[in-house]
């Protein structure tokens, strides 16, 4: 039982994040790499005020997930590596931190780039 309350409440946090992207794209004039910067650095912000740390052990997955978790492992990781490092930690630990997603990210994309051929949007 506990395993499907976990799971409600990841699903219903990323899709609550889901939501608000879908409605800027909808009705506004930001793009989708707008947006997707924009969650990058509410992350940031809100575990820089201490609040996503809350909506993490809330909602787990639901919460690491999406861009804004993105921003928040980079900003603990910046944290944690000052804590260790001092101020060099701040130029070392978001990358630390976060380098097995941006090292998936770059060679799911390159792989995907070599099976398959794009096609211009028309």
């Amino acid at each position: 039982m506990d395993i499907a309350v976990n799971l409600i409440k990841a699903f219903c946090v990323g899709g609550l994040f889901c939501i608000v992207a879908q409605v800027l794209i909808d009705k506004t004039k930001l793009t989708p790499a707008r947006i997707l910067v924009a969650y990058v650095t509410l992350g940031v912000v809100l575990t820089a005020i201490g609040v996503y740390g809350d909506i993490v052990d809330f909602a787990g997955g639901g919460a690491t997930l999406p861009l804004t978790g993105f921003g928040y492992s980079l900003a603990t990781g910046v944290e944690k590596a000052v804590d260790e490092n001092g101020l060099i930690g701040a130029l070392t630990g978001g990358i630390t931190a976060t380098a097995g997603g941006i090292a998936a990210a770059i060679s799911f994309g390159y792989l995907f780039a070599v099976l398959f051929r794009s096609k211009p949007k028309r």
